[in-house]
């Protein structure tokens, strides 16, 4: 058996005459063990609140969304439909018409945006998920569904027939305004359902019929402002870029869930690098006991440092003994303390005890890629912390 190993274990787990060193290895251990649990449990939570804050994508957002490289619309020609069918792992499309309107209801203005969809646009995100209250709206109807948001600042109700929800739209052209009257479209409507997300998304969105939209906005009948694709997860999604691009006459841009929300993705990986950054300063500081602790135990031991470089040890392996005992007392205290996180992870998941709001448990994720985040950081540093304490036998110290 090597011998430094054996005799870091042994510096380790026994104790040492000097009552002072022992109190000293014991604050070392146990903000090693505090250290790696607060960063886990850090990262835990801080998981669980970019899940909480990214769980409206996957209900809201389509795996696929193709926009105009250049202008608001897409020409979506007859026969583009037998191509995209004919795409091997698109499971439904979605066409979109989407633009900015101002909202008028008994007084109260808003402005939002209307998005049209037609008919598929429940193969492609589920809208259950969403409607908050009454109904989905019915095509050819004027109805419209509106988020929660926008209810409560126009004051609205569902199925008001004697007073309309009145939608207006500047009128495409050129040239001076001379009777503000004229300057827009407008449409009337009905609420029909409520829908809820989150706060940014029930003030910004107003479904129609596309048809509704298309009218309303004066289009074309073969213009679009997006398609939203559900595909099949077994097919490369690449693949299905690719085909796509090659059906399509005009420059497109095609976004996945992740490319359609990346300010918001960007904003919560850079907070969770920070985070991390900061937990870890956290970690060095605690690491510092370490290596007081190392060196208290190197001065303590110096006659036995001595006894084994008379019989042959070279300076090198003494100095592993202590880099040893450094190493298992991180890589141990890490151990206990990512266990100790594992279970209050668990346990908040299991029982709730941390509470938002009297309904809402504070989120957290338990996850396999935080143990390594944090065993690896923990190890790491330890191996650094015992190479700077360890470097400290010397001969000048055996004289």
């Amino acid at each position: 058996m090597n011998f430094s190993l054996y005799i870091a274990k042994r510096y380790l787990f026994s104790k040492s005459s000097n009552n002072a060193i022992n109190i000293i290895t014991g604050i070392a251990a146990v903000g090693v063990v505090l250290g790696a649990m607060s960063l886990f449990i850090v990262l835990s939570g801080f998981s669980g609140l970019k899940d909480f804050s990214l769980q409206f994508t996957d209900v809201f957002d389509s795996d696929l969304k193709i926009y105009p490289a250049n202008g608001k619309t897409i020409s979506f020609q007859d026969n583009l439909e037998e191509k995209i069918n004919a795409v091997d792992g698109i499971i439904s499309y979605s066409k979109i018409i989407e633009e900015r309107v101002f909202l008028h209801y008994r007084g109260k203005n808003h402005i939002a945006y209307i998005k049209g969809v037609d008919t598929n646009y429940a193969k492609v995100n589920s809208i259950d998920s969403i409607l908050y209250f009454d109904n989905w709206f019915s095509p050819n109807n004027n109805e419209v569904v509106v988020g929660f948001g926008t209810v409560s600042k126009l004051s609205l109700g569902t199925y008001d027939y004697s007073n309309a929800l009145e939608i207006y739209v500047p009128k495409p052209g050129v040239g001076q305004i001379t009777d503000p009257s004229k300057a827009f479209t407008k449409q009337n409507a009905v609420v029909s359902g409520i829908y809820q997300v989150n706060e940014d998304l029930d003030n910004k969105y107003v479904f129609s019929d596309i048809d509704f939209a298309r009218s309303l906005l004066k289009l074309e009948k073969d213009k679009i402002s997006t398609i939203e694709f559900k595909i099949d997860p077994l097919i490369s999604e690449e693949s299905i870029r690719n085909q796509l691009t090659t059906i399509f006459s005009e420059d497109i841009i095609i976004k996945n869930r992740i490319q359609q929300n990346d300010a918001l993705f960007k904003m919560l990986n850079t907070e969770n690098l920070a985070v991390y950054l900061i937990f870890t300063l956290v970690l060095i500081i605690a690491l510092f006991n370490v290596i007081g602790s190392i060196t208290m135990m190197i001065l303590d031991k110096r006659k036995n440092i001595k006894t084994l470089f008379d019989l042959g040890a070279k300076i090198s392996e003494i100095r592993r003994i202590f880099f040893l005992q450094g190493v298992l007392m991180t890589t141990l205290g890490g151990f206990v303390g990512i266990l100790l996180g594992v279970i209050a992870v668990f346990l908040q998941l299991k029982f709730s005890f941390i509470m938002i709001t009297s309904s809402l448990s504070y989120p957290v994720r338990l996850s396999v890629l935080n143990i390594v985040i944090v065993f690896i950081t923990i190890t790491v540093l330890g191996i650094i912390a015992s190479k700077i304490a360890s470097s400290r036998v010397r001969k000048k110290l055996l004289s």
